[in-house]
């Protein structure tokens, strides 16, 4: 069984994660900000003096390579925190295998896992039974999902509707963004710069994010290669 979290002084006891997979949902924030509530709303509730709140923005859930949630299982394998929280079970996580990974390294390290969703918390059978079942159905859901979107954009297809969104990224931006990858910049320094020149992204939002950075050089890297085979 897990046990609770860290009281040394100045260590958190608790990370909260949040997580949203879109550009947009990332740009507005609103999907952000309303599981980081729901996560503080709860350590005030429970009394968690020292909660730290990691997040992946523009991140997909269908699998574990995710910056923040590396540095949240690197912080909790520390013990520089016992419990991970999340607002919502599908934000840590839409695949059961990963899941159950998750749950047998939070029983092998010691450290509690809570979805505030569900109900599920791990330091009891019960909470870690439900998180078992939740996450069974999760899958399923997700399964029953995709299978309606295939269906439904083949149908499109086979009527000759353009399918995905048209990338609207300006020349000038794409150049910006390798010339500054060249000159030795991180993703997260061009992100800021962009943001601080007031920089749309490819889809006309507000804020720039590392990811949303790497994503661009990647294409035009991708889009350079081709044009050399031709």
């Amino acid at each position: 069984m897990a046990r609770r979290g860290r009281t040394r002084e100045n260590v958190p006891a608790v990370i909260g994660y949040i997580r949203v997979s879109t550009e947009e949902q990332a740009d507005s924030r609103t999907g952000l900000d309303a599981q980081r509530a729901a996560i503080l709303a709860e350590a005030e509730r429970r009394g968690w003096r020292h909660v730290t709140i990691v997040e992946d923005a523009g991140f997909s859930g269908k699998d574990l390579r995710r910056p923040g949630i590396a540095a949240a299982l690197e912080a909790l394998e520390r013990g520089h925190a016992g419990t991970l929280v999340v607002a919502k079970l599908d934000r840590l996580s839409r695949s059961t295998l990963d899941f159950a990974h998750l749950m047998n390294r939070a029983t092998r390290e010691h450290w509690a896992l809570v979805a505030l969703d569900l109900g599920v918390d791990t330091t009891t059978p019960a909470g870690e039974a439900m998180a078992n079942v939740m996450a069974t159905f999760a899958q399923f859901e997700r399964r029953l999902i995709s299978e309606r979107t295939r269906a439904a954009l083949a149908v499109k297809r086979a009527a000759g509707v353009p399918l995905g969104r048209p990338r609207r990224m300006p020349q000038a931006v794409v150049e910006r963004i390798m010339a500054e990858r060249s000159a030795g910049k991180t993703y997260q320094a061009i992100a800021h710069a962009l943001n601080g020149d007031g920089v749309p992204t490819a889809q006309g939002g507000q804020r720039w994010f590392a990811s949303t950075v790497l994503a661009a050089f990647k294409r035009a890297q991708r889009q350079a290669g081709s044009e050399k085979e031709e």
